[in-house]
């Protein structure tokens, strides 16, 4: 990841508007700051939420609140609870999908 030069920055996420992406069920609510081409996101998960896709971009992604269930491809599948992060590249060799029975808050840079 490469930081765009930008002056010294600091996000309200209270502020930052909301967007609503539908999952195969539940919702996907994306509070998106965009700089360059790093996207960062605070993301809240509705119970119940499933992805409708697998996705291949790299993420840095950190629980902050609930519980995620992440899936891969290949059958493999982890637990994350607040505290916990997952890393994966760009490179395609671990398309995920997210689910969550609690809800869950994430941070997220891609």
């Amino acid at each position: 990841m490469k930081i765009p030069q930008l002056p010294f920055t600091v996000t309200d996420w209270s502020e930052v508007a909301t967007t609503i992406h539908p999952g195969e069920t539940g919702q996907a609510l994306w509070r998106t700051l965009n700089i360059g081409d790093i996207r960062i996101r605070m993301v809240e998960y509705t119970p119940g939420y499933l992805a409708d896709h697998w996705c291949d971009r790299g993420h840095v992604l950190y629980v902050l609140e609930g519980e995620l269930n992440t899936e891969l491809s290949d059958g493999r599948s982890f637990r994350l609870r607040p505290g916990m992060s997952y890393q994966v590249s760009d490179f395609g060799d671990a398309p995920h999908r997210s689910s969550t029975e609690t809800g869950a808050k994430l941070f997220i840079v891609d």
